[in-house]
């Protein structure tokens, strides 16, 4: 359905529900699925060049594995975001050209041996497999089994039947095994109805695809994410400034669509050194829909850059209920670096930086912001609380849900249809003033300035006021001795 911003001076097209957000808490319908962060991420298996869902550390195993040397991206990225509290993490694995899957082809025992079956993998991979082909130990004579190593661990047994059609038997075993989530079998020939038996015989010509991943790549998955639903995007901890000013284009024209989504970005462990660097980055950034963090975290003896750690931020800020602020919020992290001082940390704040910081116990969020200092027209100082942001978008997402399955093409616009839209409007707002994230003296009514003399027979023009709840970050005290 169309959605997004609109103007007096521009007429829309696309039937549809258009909203236009002036320093103002919008209602909407009914709460919808939160919690969902989108990450492009590099790894040594998983399907390519599509999005996967992923809810906890087993199904982000079983679908990339846990290599995170070689350049692989995938476990600790998305690894941060479930840590954070993510409910779902869509992956996108990104691959280069060379990117193949590796295979063997075992032979016959003819004198001259013939190819007779064909092993690949099911992805586009490096991992060391190797395969052995020997007699079953509880039955030599009439059966023989396949053995996949991983290096040197073992993965799977296969077991199929000797004699004739033994090709046609391993392929379905292997095919046909619910359990099996490495390997394809490829019928070669019948050869003379055997497989030689072999010892740790590697596949080859697997390649993950990870040595030439361009930003172009990292712009065809965040194509692909446009046709999900989701919260929060994250890079996989890249750095590279042209990409950054990309990913800050696209969220600039999805949030002008109506596709409420925030992006968090960081920075490398040697940028994060020098504070000033992540505080340009926040002014270059300066938009409520990117946050910008500027420590690196250091967890059981690991460092994690600012572009790591943003996959955290990400999964922390997705995973919190709408009325839960960033602010003092408590991070896995055991220490920070660099720690910065009261100074620094001012500095930080007002370029728009999300800093962590080191409370003396733990490691702490210092504030919720997103990297908007200029406010535009129509903005006030909410816009600059990630709380705020969330609560306008988690609105406008299910207003424009709602309004496409039951009022758009289906209520009639005359006074009764009216009031029903506007009566569904306000019951919204009074469970946003339950939940604690509007104050209770809201008004929802149709724009006078547009209703009745210049809305078309088509439209409907409804104006909200309400005030966004936020949290307490500053008490003042004063404490008298007598």
């Amino acid at each position: 359905m169309a959605g997004g911003t609109w103007s007096p001076t521009e007429a829309k097209v696309r039937p549809g529900f258009y909203m236009n957000f002036v320093a103002a808490a919008l209602a909407a319908i009914q709460p919808g699925a939160r919690g969902i962060v989108a990450i492009p991420v590099k790894a040594n298996w998983g399907p390519a060049k599509q999005i996967v869902e992923i809810t906890d550390e087993k199904s982000l195993i079983d679908t990339y594995g846990a290599d995170v040397d070689g350049g692989f991206t995938a476990y600790n990225s998305i690894k941060l975001a479930l840590l954070g509290g993510a409910k779902t993490v869509l992956g996108y694995r990104l691959v280069d050209s060379a990117a193949a899957k590796a295979s063997i082809t075992l032979k016959d025992t003819a004198a001259t041996p013939a190819d007779v079956l064909t092993l690949t993998t099911k992805y586009e991979t490096a991992r060391p497999f190797k395969v052995t082909v020997r007699d079953n130990a509880v039955d030599p004579t009439n059966k023989q089994d396949i053995v996949l190593y991983e290096d040197t661990k073992q993965l799977y047994v296969f077991t199929f039947v000797k004699g004739a059609g033994v090709v046609d038997n391993a392929v379905a075993a292997i095919n046909n095994d619910a359990n099996n989530k490495w390997i394809t079998a490829t019928k070669v020939a019948d050869g003379n109805n055997t497989i030689a038996n072999v010892t740790s015989q590697a596949f080859t010509g697997g390649n993950a695809g990870v040595g030439s991943i361009a930003n172009t790549d990292y712009v065809d998955a965040m194509s692909a994410f446009e046709t999900r639903r989701f919260n929060f995007f994250a890079l996989d901890g890249a750095t590279d400034a042209s990409l950054q000013t990309s990913v800050k284009a696209w969220i600039e024209r999805l949030r002008s669509e109506g596709k409420g989504v925030v992006a968090v970005m960081g920075g490398s462990v040697t940028d994060d050194q020098t504070p000033a660097t992540a505080n340009s980055r926040s002014t270059g950034f300066n938009y409520e829909g990117v946050i910008n963090v500027g420590v690196s975290g250091i967890m059981d003896g690991v460092t994690y850059s600012s572009a790591q750690v943003a996959c955290w931020v990400a999964g922390k800020a997705a995973g919190q209920a709408l009325s839960e602020s960033l602010t003092y919020a408590v991070t896995p992290f055991d220490d920070v670096t660099p720690r910065l001082t009261h100074n620094q940390v001012v500095a930080g704040l007002q370029a728009g930086t999300l800093l962590l910081v080191h409370d003396g116990e733990k490691v702490i969020v210092e504030q919720g912001i997103n990297t908007l200092t200029s406010l535009r027209q129509g903005q006030n100082n909410q816009w600059k609380k990630i709380r705020a942001i969330r609560v306008m978008d988690a609105i406008n997402d299910d207003l424009l849900k709602t309004a496409q399955d039951n009022y758009i093409g289906k209520v009639n616009n005359n006074d009764d249809g009216k009031v029903a839209l506007i009566s569904a409007c306000k019951q919204y707002m009074e469970t946003l003033v339950n939940g604690g994230l509007i104050e209770k003296d809201f008004s929802v009514y149709l724009d006078p300035d547009y209703h009745p003399a210049l809305s078309a027979p088509d439209e409907v023009y409804i104006k909200w006021d309400a005030r966004i709840v936020d949290s307490m970050e500053k008490i003042f005290g004063t404490f008298v001795v007598h």
